[in-house]
């Protein structure tokens, strides 16, 4: 798979794993998208409503300033984009790195880390940050997936 990149934002280091296997399966560039200011364990207190995670995702127009950027996105015809589930949609730090980029023309996987939640309404809200995109599939991942489960999906 030619042009493709994967990136995404891993707050425990469990998407960050499956991103890796993902980029293996689709021989993909990997680019880690990073909040200028770090989550602390506080920070991502799901059960604390006033935790910076909660209040973040209470503000469906809240945002997350990145750290670096994707060097000559252009190139690129697919991009996967890894993340937890946050409140059964993507963390908006998704959102912030979808807003920087032009996606028109160009196909974009969600794959998303989770032991239990669903997908929600994730795609249907990502739409909107990124139009012009084509997105294609979708899927929930263990954070023990295994490469053989990867490959599969990235492949069919």
């Amino acid at each position: 798979m030619a042009n493709t990149l994967v990136a995404y934002f891993s707050a425990s280091g469990v998407t960050k794993r499956v991103a890796e296997k993902v980029a293996k399966a689709a021989n993909a560039d990997l680019f880690e998208i990073q909040p200028k200011t770090p989550y602390t364990k506080k920070d991502l207190s799901w059960i604390n409503p006033l935790s910076r995670s909660s209040k973040e995702m209470k503000d469906p127009n809240s945002r997350v300033e990145i750290v670096g950027t994707v060097a000559e996105m252009e190139q690129y015809d697919t991009v996967y984009i890894g993340f937890p589930i946050w409140w059964y949609v993507a963390p908006h730090i998704i959102n912030s790195f979808l807003e920087q980029y032009d996606f028109s023309g160009k196909t974009i996987h969600v794959f998303a880390t989770s032991g239990s939640s669903g997908m929600g309404n994730t795609v249907a809200e990502l739409k909107p940050s990124a139009p012009g995109a084509i997105f294609g599939k979708a899927q929930r991942m263990a954070g023990r997936v295994s490469q053989e489960e990867v490959d599969q999906w990235v492949h069919k």
